[in-house]
């Protein structure tokens, strides 16, 4: 089952792992929907989780062998800058305490930003889990690039097993996939770069990107953040995508016969960007606005990366 499940990212890596996906629980109804599309079978709990009584839980889907959560990551983020924290948020991961010491699962996995390790109750909540007789390993940090991702996305795992001390996956031995392998070049609508009212700072950072790369090549303007371009506000699209934020952050430009043009990423190509696959519904899902899809991506766990988690784990009841 799947805590805090989002769009359930960490559910379809887990279910191209071969696992069985039999609940998830989300208080955002975007996330539900789109959770719920994907997953028809899995039966869904669109509540505070805290207000949600694990025993009953249990009554009604039974036994299970892995949980798989991804508690709140906000408050946590250096992303959130001086903005105060909220403590209630970060004390959700004691919920997959609470339900882990109901349902007993042979394995977990926490997802959250690598932040969360500073944290001053990071330590009592491993204390706990292995309380409970969990083998906790919580150096893992991977990053979705080395796992065929396109995407550069750094985040911590929390891997517990009662199998014996859990070993983290080994990135792939693929090449790095560029952004450029996920982007639609025909699909969607163009509007010129310097356009009236198109904002000072995306032409400074565009002009920017002309300078350094050749004029004819097409680039991504990067909103939020620094990065090793100089002022951060450009890449390349020959390599991975930077991080995607919970809000539009990457203006697609490509050169034109009278000037460049430019046109933000579609949540398609996010998710593509994510590592979902395919036919992963995202635009199907009804009622949904294009920023709800954006913050759903955003939020998201990449699926190769947990599919890889699930599969080191799972190994271990072969030997």
């Amino acid at each position: 089952m799947d805590l805090f499940c989002g769009a359930g990212g960490s559910s379809h890596g887990a279910q191209n792992a071969g696992v069985e996906i039999i609940a998830g629980f989300d208080i955002w109804e975007p996330a539900i929907k789109t959770y719920q599309a994907n997953f028809p079978q899995a039966a869904v709990y669109h509540k505070d989780i805290t207000e949600l009584n694990p025993a009953q839980v249990k009554k009604k889907i039974g036994n299970i062998d892995l949980m798989l959560a991804s508690p709140e990551c906000t408050s946590h983020s250096r992303a959130k800058g001086s903005a105060e924290r909220s403590e209630d948020s970060r004390r959700t991961a004691f919920e997959v305490v609470r339900f882990a010491s109901e349902f007993n699962p042979k394995w977990i996995v926490i997802e959250n930003v690598v932040d969360m390790k500073s944290w001053g109750s990071y330590d009592k909540l491993l204390m706990q889990l292995r309380q409970l007789g969990y083998f906790v390993n919580d150096d893992v940090i991977l990053n979705a690039k080395d796992f065929g991702v396109p995407q550069a996305r750094e985040r911590l795992f929390i891997l517990c097993s009662r199998l014996g001390e859990p070993i983290a996956p080994l990135p792939s031995d693929k090449l790095e996939r560029p952004v450029s392998s996920i982007i639609s070049e025909n699909t969607y609508h163009f509007t010129p770069l310097r356009k009236r009212g198109r904002a000072k700072a995306t032409i400074v950072k565009a002009d920017h990107a002309i300078t350094n790369l050749e004029q004819r090549e097409p680039f991504l303007i990067v909103y939020y953040g620094s990065g090793k371009n100089g002022n951060g506000g450009w890449q390349t699209i020959h390599e991975p995508l930077r991080t995607i934020t919970t809000l539009d952050r990457f203006g697609y430009v490509i050169p034109y016969k009278n000037g460049h043009r430019m046109r933000m990423l579609q949540p398609e190509e996010l998710k593509l960007a994510m590592g979902f696959n395919k036919d992963f519904k995202l635009d199907e899902v009804e009622g949904l606005t294009r920023r709800q899809r954006v913050k759903l991506m955003g939020n998201g766990v990449c699926p190769p990366v947990m599919e890889a988690i699930v599969k080191s784990l799972t190994s271990q009841q072969d030997h």
